[in-house]
């Protein structure tokens, strides 16, 4: 995370993605997690809750700070996958892998053809919009963040990383 320090509800600044570049190389502590999900809203919300699962098991809660910002990312990169990526019939998948240093999201959709909006680079929503601010919260809250598009005719892929600090343990300083 940027910060160990900063809250939860107030992001820091957003920053610019990688566009279109594939996540960099990732080493796994573990196998990386892979579910296919409907382009639904309960799809999105499955989402969300099966992270927070892998994420427990992984001994990362959602209690804590990591856990609460890679669960909010999973959320708005899953609804917009479900709003703005949807091809009727066919489904959204969710990727989430750890490392011995960052939590990395993945969510692949099925329009390429409909590539993420640039927080900072294209206009804000208007204030009185119900939408439109769910990139804002990816750049604020991930520490890295892009999209690629590995097949223009079938799937564009939204992520973004989340350092992760494991916890201090007294044992391995004794």
């Amino acid at each position: 995370m940027k910060s160990e320090t900063a809250s939860l509800i107030a992001p820091t600044e957003p920053t610019a993605p990688a566009q279109l570049a594939a996540p960099p190389p990732l080493s796994p502590l573990y196998p990386p997690s892979r579910i296919r999900l409907s382009s639904s809203h309960r799809g999105a919300r499955l989402a969300r809750l099966l992270a927070a699962q892998q994420l427990e098991e992984w001994g990362i809660p959602r209690t804590t700070a990591t856990g609460a910002v890679v669960v909010a990312v999973i959320a708005e990169l899953a609804a917009n996958a479900v709003t703005h990526g949807r091809t009727p019939g066919r489904d959204f998948e969710v990727r989430l892998a750890l490392s011995a240093v960052v939590v990395r999201v993945e969510v692949l959709d099925t329009r390429p053809d409909r590539l993420p909006r640039v927080p900072g680079l294209t206009l804000p929503p208007p204030p009185d919009a119900t939408h439109g601010r769910g990139l804002l919260l990816v750049a604020a809250y991930a520490d890295r963040w892009g999209w690629c598009v590995r097949d223009p005719y079938t799937t564009k892929t939204v992520w973004a990383e989340v350092e992760y600090r494991p916890p201090y343990s007294s044992r391995s300083h004794k």
